[in-house]
């Protein structure tokens, strides 16, 4: 039986970006009152530079607004302000399902070096009506906005319809800017988010029309209106019992982000460049040890990351005591093989553009 060599950590921005995600795991289950951390220094800087818009759809309170007051729909009509959000069949709030994973791919983002824009504060108030939001997304200059939203089929439970979904616009878009923006890179950055949860193992959605993981329509002013790509995804259905539990527990939370944050890092840093991957140091004819994978190769277990690392993760979510926390990143942490870490990093970061200092 080969034995697994002990995994060296090279590098504190690795702890860094583990710590990143237990801390803000954790912060999902603090009160929704609680002012939102600052953002932590950079562990890698894989996003160094670039914008991401990112919108937790609808809003805890609509007090001193109008939900139906009309705003432009981005094609020549008129819709409602905006609507109260879905609710669970487990009793989740969709509004609070979109921001708390929306608070995980910040975290992960930030990480990575980039600026996140959101388009509203906090899971306690007001967030604005769809076409501001739209409007402060293309004010934002991001290389790609996305609005996080979870569907719901019926008001009770529905244990046939499950599966996220991208909503595209229906083309031409009557803006032209808008039009050519999402008929190629929003498309493109779509697209790439659909992989990324095909890959993540989520399944696609079985009903409206969705082909492929993509949906079309006509009346959504999210992607009607904004002149930066963007993505408009559905997580899950919240009136299917599986999905709803899913979508609103931490470790549930935790997978969605992951995909999240790698379909966001797979459209805006673009696949890796070929010839970047530095040489095996594996003597010819002779296969690498568990554990032992040379840093930046292709592994197959990167594409399994999500199902081999969640169980360490959960553990740091679990945990309520920092200086717990910090021992298991300092000591188990450094325990995971070789392989499962690399795979974390590279599912939910792709830390150190595929060159992890591991070995």
């Amino acid at each position: 039986m080969n034995q697994k060599r002990p995994l060296r950590v090279r590098s504190a921005g690795m702890l860094t970006a583990l710590a990143v995600v237990a801390g803000s795991a954790l912060a999902v289950g603090a009160p929704a009152t609680a002012a939102p951390a600052p953002a932590p220094a950079p562990a890698g800087t894989a996003l160094a530079g670039k914008t991401v818009f990112l919108d937790p759809g609808h809003q805890a309170s609509a007090a001193g607004h109008r939900l139906d007051a009309q705003v432009p729909d981005g094609r020549g009509g008129k819709k409602d302000c905006q609507t109260t959000g879905a609710t669970g069949v487990n009793g989740a709030q969709e509004h609070t399902v979109n921001w708390e994973i929306t608070q995980l791919v910040k975290a992960g983002l930030e990480s990575q070096g980039a600026r996140v824009v959101l388009s509203r504060p906090d899971d306690r108030g007001w967030g604005g009506c769809v076409d501001q939001r739209a409007a402060a997304a293309s004010r934002s200059g991001a290389a790609v906005a996305v609005s996080l939203h979870a569907d719901s089929t019926t008001r009770g439970a529905d244990n046939a319809k499950k599966g996220f979904h991208l909503i595209v616009p229906k083309l031409p878009v009557p803006d032209a800017t808008v039009s050519r923006v999402q008929s190629s890179e929003g498309r493109k950055a779509s697209e790439t988010m659909r992989d990324a949860f095909v890959k993540a193992g989520f399944p696609s959605a079985n009903y409206a029309g969705v082909n492929n993981g993509i949906q079309t329509r006509s009346d959504i002013a999210a992607v009607n209106l904004t002149k930066v790509p963007a993505v408009f995804l559905e997580l899950g259905n919240l009136s299917n019992p599986g999905e709803a539990d899913a979508l609103s527990k931490k470790d549930g939370q935790l997978k969605y982000a992951m995909a999240v944050t790698q379909g966001i890092l797979g459209y805006v840093r673009g696949p890796v460049a070929s010839g970047t991957t530095p040489p095996s140091s594996t003597t010819p004819g002779t296969a690498s040890q568990p554990g032992t994978s040379t840093p930046g190769t292709d592994d197959s277990t990167a594409d399994d990351g999500l199902a081999t690392v969640l169980p360490f993760v959960q553990q740091l979510i679990d945990s309520k005591d920092p200086k717990v926390i910090l021992a298991l990143l300092s000591s188990q942490g450094q325990d995971v093989s070789a392989q499962i870490l690399k795979a974390m990093l590279q599912v939910i970061y792709g830390l150190f553009g595929g060159k992890l200092p591991i070995g």
